[in-house]
């Protein structure tokens, strides 16, 4: 589910991931719903990808959203993140996450995470696993055995080429796209 949650640099809030063009991604803001274009000027972060740094090995994001929605019953945390000051922040903090760096954790960091929590609690989302079903990963195992299973059943044909067209073929220099 984080896998298609977007923050995008410079832009408030999260973005649910809708479509991909060539060159851009089309993006619904969570708060009002409105569709937008992102392009490759714009740094994109999925919160899939996000980690919170402890005192032994990181922690995904999913792991922290968890925990903060088992305490707080997937409802949105009452904790006023703009008018706390950073010892309040510290101690909500190691309340769900106690192993967190107190170094490296910055208090706008947990303020960020108390506001994209509550932005995923109000637009409905509530399962923050990262978790791949079973169901995909025997899919993604079939679909990669399929082609080696045609390829085994054909006939090969003996063909001829040289280096330079061999070369074009892999990398897809030279070939017009339609």
């Amino acid at each position: 589910m984080l896998k298609n949650i977007l923050a995008i640099t410079g832009k408030p809030g999260l973005y649910k991931l809708l479509s991909r063009g060539s060159n851009m991604l089309i993006v619904e803001s969570l708060v009002d719903g409105k569709r937008m274009p992102t392009y490759s000027r714009d740094k994109i972060v999925s919160l899939a990808e996000v980690s919170m740094y402890t005192t032994g090995e990181d922690v995904s994001l999913s792991e922290v959203l968890n925990a903060a929605g088992k305490k707080y019953q997937f409802k949105p945390i009452e904790l006023d993140a703009k008018k706390a000051d950073n010892d309040e922040l510290r101690a909500f903090f190691a309340e769900i996450l106690p192993t967190f760096d107190r170094d490296r954790v910055y208090p706008s960091d947990i303020r960020k995470l108390i506001a994209w929590y509550n932005l995923l609690v109000a637009a409905g989302f509530t399962d923050f696993t990262l978790q791949e079903d079973e169901e995909g990963k025997e899919a993604v195992a079939e679909k990669s055995q399929e082609p080696a299973k045609a390829k085994s059943q054909q006939p090969k044909a003996n063909v001829k080429t040289s280096k330079s067209a061999a070369s074009s073929v892999k990398t897809g220099v030279g070939t017009k796209r339609g």
